[in-house]
C-alpha cells in the first residue's frame, strides 16, 4: 500500500500505516543528527540550566515543525560551501541521503515525547526504546533508501532555515520542504519492527545451519 500523506500528520494517518507500507511524504520537516540530538536533550529536556534568550527563540521556531511532524536523520551536502557566509536564499541540497539511525536510539524516544514528533526517518532501523515511543506517540520509522542522496535532494522544494550551524553543516540542524519523499515503514506504531523480524529471521536460519 502506497501512503501518500503531507506534514503535520494526524494519529490516523500513523495508525493507517504498517510495515512495509510504501510513503511518499511531503512538507516541512528538520534534519538532525548526532550533536543536534544531545543538544535538543540537555537544553529543553534535562534542563541542567534555563535554556538562554537565544535558545527558547530556537525552541519557537521548531516546535511548530516538529509537533506531529518529522525528523530526518540526514547530514546533507549544500551548495553553499562557505557557512560564515551563507544565505539562507541561496542554499540547495546537492545530497540529501539518510544516515543510519541507530546511533539516536539513546535520544530518540526522549526526543518524541517531549515534541510529539510523528515520524522518524533514517536507515538501518532503530530499536526497542524508539519502537516503544512509536506505540506510545503514535510514531512511525520511515526508511529511506541509503547511497541515494543525489536523488532524495530532488525532493527538497525549499530550504527555509538553519540552526546550530557552528555544528558544521552536517550536524546542524536544517528547515526543509520535501514533496514526495519517498519511503518505507519498517517500524509502525502497532509493535512492529521489519528490523527485529529480519534480526530475529537470520538468527533462527543460522541456527538451523549450525545444527546441520
Amino acid at each position: 500500500m502506497i501512503h501518500k500523506l503531507t506534514l503535520p500528520l494526524k494519529d490516523e494517518d500513523i495508525l493507517a500505516m504498517h510495515i512495509c507500507d510504501e510513503v511518499l511524504l511531503s512538507g516541512t520537516l528538520l534534519t538532525v543528527r548526532d550533536t543536534a540530538h544531545k543538544w535538543l536533550i540537555e537544553t529543553f529536556i534535562d534542563n541542567a540550566q534555563p535554556p538562554s534568550a537565544r535558545e527558547k527563540a530556537i525552541l519557537e521556531d521548531l516546535s511548530p515543525v516538529l509537533y506531529n511532524g518529522a525528523i530526518y536523520h540526514c547530514g546533507p551536502l549544500i551548495s553553499e560551501h562557505a557557512p560564515s557566509k551563507l544565505k539562507i536564499d541561496q542554499v540547495h541540497f546537492l545530497s540529501a541521503g539518510p544516515t543510519t539511525s541507530i546511533r539516536e536510539e539513546a535520544y530518540a524516544h526522549r526526543i518524541m515525547s517531549r515534541f510529539h514528533v510523528s515520524v522518524l526517518i533514517g536507515k538501518g532501523g532503530m530499536g526497542a526504546k524508539t519502537l516503544r515511543a512509536c506505540q506510545q506517540t503514535p510514531a512511525v520509522y520511515l526508511h529511506a533508501v541509503g547511497g541515494a542522496g543525489a536523488l532524495i535532494a530532488q525532493t527538497v522544494q525549499q530550504v527555509h532555515a538553519v540552526y546550530q550551524l557552528e555544528f558544521g553543516v552536517p550536524e546542524a540542524m536544517w528547515v526543509i520542504t520535501v514533496k514526495d519523499f519517498p519511503a518505507v515503514v519498517t517500524m509502525d506504531a502497532h509493535g512492529q519492527s521489519l528490523h527485529q523480524q529480519v534480526a530475529d529471521q537470520s538468527r533462527a536460519a543460522l541456527k538451523l545451519l549450525t545444527l546441520t
